[in-house]
C-alpha cells in the first residue's frame, strides 16, 4: 500500500494491557465468557424481532439494527484483542490499524446518530402518536438508518485518511489494545493544527449534533409526559423512554470523555479503561437493558420459543415415522 512505503513504521504494537501481564489470561478468560454472552443476547434479540410479527414496529427494528451495529463494532475491536491477551507479540500491521479504525469509527459513529433516532421515534410515538405509523413508515426508518451509516461513513473516512497520511517516523509503541484516534495520532511525527481542528470538529459534529437533537426530542417528550393526566399514564409514557435515556447516557458521556478534550489532558490508562466500558461493557449491558427488561419483548420471546420447539418437535416426530 502507499501509506506503508510512505513511512517507516509498518507496524504498531499494542501495549494496551502490557501493566497487567500477569492478569492477561484471567482477562481472557472473563473477556471471552462476556463477549459470547453479548453476542447470545444480540443474536436473541435480532432473530426475535424479525420472528415475531408484534414487534414488527419501528421502536423494535431501530432495536434490531442497534444490536446489530454493537455486534459488528465489538467483531472489530474484541476477537484482535482476546488475540493478543495469550500472544507474547501484540501487533498489528499499518494498513490493518487503519482499516480498524476505519471500522470502527465507521459503526461507532452511525451508532450516535442512530440513537438520534431512536429519539425521534420516541418524540412522535408519545407527541404526535395519532400519526405515528404514518410518519415512522418503514421507508422512513430505512432511510434514518440509512442517514445514519452515510454520516458515519463521511466522518470515519475523512479522519482515518488525514491520520494516516501523516507521517509516522518514530515509535510504533500504541499505548492501547487497538488503533483509536489519540493513542495513533500521538505516534506521529508531526501534525498540524489544522488537521487536529478537523478532527475536533467532526467529533463535534458525531456527539454535540444527535446529543442536540436527542435533547431537543426528550425537552418536547417531557412537556407532553407532564400534561398526561393520569399518574399511569405519565408512568407507563416515561418507562418507553427511560432505556434510551440509560444508554444514551453512558454512550456519550464515554465517548464525550475520549473524544472531546484537549490533546493535553490524554491518559492512555484512562482511554483503556474507559474504552473497555464502551467497546465490551456497554454492549453487555444494553440487550438486558432495552429489552430482556421489557414485557413485551419477553412475551415475544417465550412465543418465538414456544412456536420453534413446536417446529422442532413436529420435524422430529415426521423423521421419526419416515
Amino acid at each position: 500500500m502507499e501509506w506503508a512505503n510512505e513511512t517507516l513504521v509498518t507496524e504498531f504494537v499494542f501495549l494496551g494491557f502490557s501493566s497487567l501481564a500477569g492478569l492477561q489470561r484471567l482477562l481472557f478468560a472473563v473477556f471471552l465468557l462476556v463477549y459470547l454472552f453479548m453476542l447470545g443476547t444480540n443474536a436473541i434479540i435480532v432473530s426475535t424481532i424479525v420472528l415475531d410479527r408484534a414487534l414488527h414496529t419501528p421502536m423494535y427494528f431501530f432495536l434490531g439494527v442497534l444490536s446489530c451495529s454493537e455486534t459488528c463494532y465489538t467483531f472489530v475491536i474484541v476477537p484482535k484483542m482476546l488475540v493478543d491477551l495469550l500472544a507474547q507479540k501484540k501487533t498489528i500491521s499499518f494498513l490493518g490499524c487503519a482499516i480498524q479504525m476505519f471500522s470502527f469509527l465507521f459503526l461507532i459513529c452511525s451508532h450516535s446518530f442512530l440513537l438520534a433516532a431512536m429519539g425521534y421515534d420516541r418524540y412522535v410515538a408519545i407527541c404526535d402518536p395519532l400519526r405515528y405509523t404514518v410518519l415512522m413508515g418503514f421507508g422512513v426508518c430505512v432511510g434514518l438508518v440509512a442517514a445514519a451509516c452515510a454520516c458515519g461513513f463521511s466522518v470515519s473516512l475523512v479522519t482515518t485518511s488525514m491520520i494516516f497520511h501523516l507521517p509516522f517516523h518514530s515509535s510504533n509503541q500504541l499505548h492501547h489494545f487497538f488503533c483509536d484516534i489519540s493513542p495513533v495520532l500521538k505516534l506521529a511525527s508531526h501534525h498540524s493544527y489544522l488537521s487536529q481542528l478537523v478532527i475536533f470538529v467532526l467529533g463535534v459534529f458525531v456527539l454535540v449534533i444527535p446529543l442536540l437533537l436527542i435533547l431537543v426530542s426528550y425537552i418536547r417528550i417531557i412537556s407532553a409526559i407532564l400534561k398526561i393526566p393520569s399518574s399511569v399514564g405519565r408512568y407507563k409514557a416515561f418507562s418507553t423512554c427511560a432505556s434510551h435515556l440509560i444508554v444514551i447516557t453512558v454512550h456519550y458521556g464515554c465517548a464525550s470523555f475520549i473524544y472531546l478534550r484537549p490533546k493535553s489532558n490524554y491518559s492512555s490508562s484512562q482511554d483503556t479503561l474507559i474504552s473497555v466500558s464502551y467497546t465490551i461493557l456497554t454492549p453487555l449491558f444494553n440487550p438486558m437493558i432495552y429489552s430482556l427488561r421489557n414485557k413485551e419483548f419477553k412475551s415475544a420471546l417465550q412465543r418465538t420459543m414456544a412456536q420453534t420447539s413446536c417446529l422442532v418437535n413436529q420435524r422430529a416426530k415426521f423423521s421419526l415415522f419416515s
